[in-house]
């Protein structure tokens, strides 16, 4: 009688075990028309492929709300901006006190701020947004935070201008497209899906920073650096055009076991070419690259991974 309880004691462990173990892991991506959407999806499918039981579950999401919603427990997995994660880190700028469970996975790639107008909006430079329409990403999202703050760089606000919040990329350039606004702005790769959207059937400009926008934004955030989109990159863009960039990241909870994110970081590092086929611009990226240190703590896991590697 004692060795059945026991035989129904382990089985029901096991049984429990298995349940905990299906338990998926939920991922903060990004907004519908942006690239993490779908370099999310394969992140995921690429880490359950690699790591036996494992489950991920993706999520939308945005570079300041994820960097929350891992810190608050609401998500296990998230990209995030280097700009705001340091602010996060450090308890300022968007966020009011300091997250302290969030945790250095990879870095990816840079991303491009991007100031987008119609053609025929007379809009050359980032002080003629005074007064213009334009479509930003709703609070929580980095390239939200960017508006703000290029705006501020040359002494306007939202109230300056005509501000509208939409809910993602794909809103935006059916506004522009319709002329329902003359600016959108983004936060992601070249070429951006969504201006390309624009662009098959309005003539567009990007709107160039000048080293003085550069300067003012760097005193805001020295993780604000100056980068080009090249000439050609969208049609009938004869001209290097000056922007601000930052980089793009993972982060993951600092309670995660170390284990599974070591595996995490070995399954990225063996598949570096197919997330370059989902995303352009990580063709190149080194585990060394990965392992650079922007200012957000290292997972225990992550860091075993880059060490063992070399890369580190």
């Amino acid at each position: 009688m004692t060795r059945k309880f026991s035989l129904a004691i382990a089985v029901a462990a096991a049984l429990a075990a298995g349940a905990a173990q299906a338990e998926p892991i939920r991922f903060m991506t990004g907004s519908q028309g942006g690239t993490w959407v779908p370099l999310g999806g394969s992140l995921k499918n690429m880490w359950e492929k690699a790591i036996p039981g494992l489950q991920v579950q993706t999520l939308p999401g945005a570079g300041i709300a994820n960097i929350r919603g891992v810190d608050e427990g609401k998500a296990e997995i998230g990209f995030g901006n280097s700009i705001t994660s340091v602010d996060g880190v450090q308890g300022r700028g968007s966020f009011k006190q300091k997250v302290t469970k969030v945790c250095q996975l990879a870095n990816l790639y840079p991303q491009y701020f991007q100031v987008v107008a119609l053609a025929d909006s007379g809009i050359n430079s980032i002080a003629d947004l005074k007064g213009k329409s334009i479509a930003v990403q709703p609070k929580g999202n980095t390239a939200e935070l960017i508006s703000q703050q290029i705006l501020q760089s040359v002494g306007l606000s939202y109230e300056s201008a005509k501000v509208s919040f939409v809910n993602s990329y794909t809103d935006a350039a059916s506004l522009l497209k319709d002329g329902h606004m003359q600016v959108f702005t983004l936060g992601t790769t070249v070429p951006a899906s969504a201006i390309m959207d624009v662009a098959a059937g309005r003539d567009i400009k990007l709107v160039p920073v000048t080293d003085e926008i550069v300067a003012a934004m760097r005193k805001m955030n020295p993780g604000y650096t100056k980068g080009a989109i090249k000439a050609g990159s969208y049609p009938k863009q004869d001209k290097d055009v000056p922007v601000i960039i930052y980089s793009t990241h993972l982060v993951v909870s600092c309670g995660m076991p170390e284990q599974q994110v070591y595996q995490m970081a070995k399954a990225m590092a063996a598949n570096m070419a197919d997330m370059a086929a989902i995303n352009k611009a990580m063709t190149g990226l080194t585990t060394k690259m990965m392992a650079e240190d922007i200012g957000v703590p290292l997972h225990p896991g992550a860091a075993r991974f880059y060490k063992e590697v070399g890369a580190m």
